[in-house]
């Protein structure tokens, strides 16, 4: 392991993570009314709906994959009897499905954005930016797939959530566990992160409010009364 290595698999999680949630707390104590996910819906309404349903789907189902598959403790998923073959193919086969559903939204989303010159000349530089980075980290994911199915045996898949456990417990050795990996898998992981540093300064700020927004669930209910 190099000091680069070190320093993306080591040191650059921390960086990542903390200009997301400190760069956000920023951005709704000083900036709340740029708070929104700036819709372009009265501009032009082609291809939004299809495009942006197909695309939620897919990275919301991605990022809540990742979430539970890297950091649930291996011991869960021996006492729940799946083995590390299973998983392998679980994340293969579920990572491909939503990863494809969310790309097939992001192309038709970019290619709605790009072609129309309203929408084109109303679209920040860091929105662009937001969307082809997306593009990027996507697309380098589903390319893990292949490697990921010459390591069958899950071990792989394992030494990933070792790096991601020892990150969260803050555990110095977590660098190691990634080192070793395809150049895919660590490039996966480069876009990744960083997309966590850009989050807190494009339009994505306002998945802050949907997760806000549930607790709506414990409220009363608004009465309205007839005069």
């Amino acid at each position: 392991m190099n000091y680069l290595q070190q320093f993306l698999f080591g040191i650059y999680p921390y960086i990542a993570l903390a200009v997301f949630l400190f760069g956000s707390l920023v951005r709704f104590e000083r900036e709340q009314y740029t708070w929104k996910s700036e819709s372009t819906q009265m501009l032009h309404r082609g291809q939004l709906r299809l495009g942006s349903n197909l695309f939620h789907i897919g990275i919301i189902g991605v990022f809540f994959g990742h979430l539970g598959g890297l950091l649930t403790p291996i011991s869960v998923w021996h006492a729940l009897g799946v083995t590390h073959e299973a998983k392998q193919m679980l994340a293969i086969v579920a990572g491909g499905i939503l990863g494809g559903v969310g790309l097939i939204g992001l192309l038709i989303l970019l290619y709605r954005r790009f072609s129309n010159p309203r929408l084109a000349a109303v679209t920040p530089f860091r929105d662009k930016l937001l969307l082809l980075w997306l593009l990027a980290t996507l697309g380098l994911g589903l390319a893990t797939i292949p490697a990921s199915m010459g390591h069958m045996d899950g071990e792989m898949m394992v030494m990933f959530m070792e790096w991601a456990q020892r990150i969260v417990t803050f555990r110095g050795d977590a660098a190691s566990f990634a080192a070793g990996a395809p150049l895919v898998f660590q490039l996966h992981i480069f876009f990744g992160l960083t997309f966590f540093i850009i989050f807190p300064f494009t339009r994505m700020v306002h998945v802050w409010s949907g997760f806000g927004s549930l607790g709506y669930i414990g409220r009363a209910w608004q009465l309205v009364r007839p005069r």
